[in-house]
């Protein structure tokens, strides 16, 4: 395989996660993307406080998706066989980031609602 294909990729993932499941985290991310840019359109701006809130908790969610690949594939840390698989465990953990910071960002938005403007007495 020289070249990397989105078919082959597909089938990988399919393969990997179960057909179901991937296309289930799939839909997942494309709800969670359309809420994130729904928030920005709603506020005209992404808040810089609320952003700040949900990066600080980027961490747990590339932990959960590290533990969530490796429980998905039964596997262990243990079992990394070279350079290649460190690096798709980051991309992994970068990913669930990523993911987690767009989730947590929507979350405080929906919750607490649009940004209020100040007035000025």
């Amino acid at each position: 395989m020289k070249e990397i294909e989105i078919g082959t990729l597909l089938a990988v993932f399919e393969e990997m996660f179960g057909f179901a499941l991937f296309w289930a985290m799939v839909a997942v991310a494309a709800v969670i993307t359309v809420l994130f840019f729904y928030v920005i359109i709603r506020d005209r701006a992404i808040l810089s406080a609320r952003f700040l809130r949900a990066e600080l908790l980027a961490p747990i969610g590339a932990i959960a998706a590290v533990w969530f690949v490796l429980w998905v594939t039964n596997s262990r840390l243990t079992d990394l066989g070279g350079p290649v698989d460190v690096f798709v465990v980051i991309g992994v953990a970068i990913a669930g980031a990523g993911g987690f910071t767009l989730l947590v960002y929507v979350a405080l938005a929906l919750l607490f609602g649009p940004r209020r403007k100040k007035t000025h007495a």
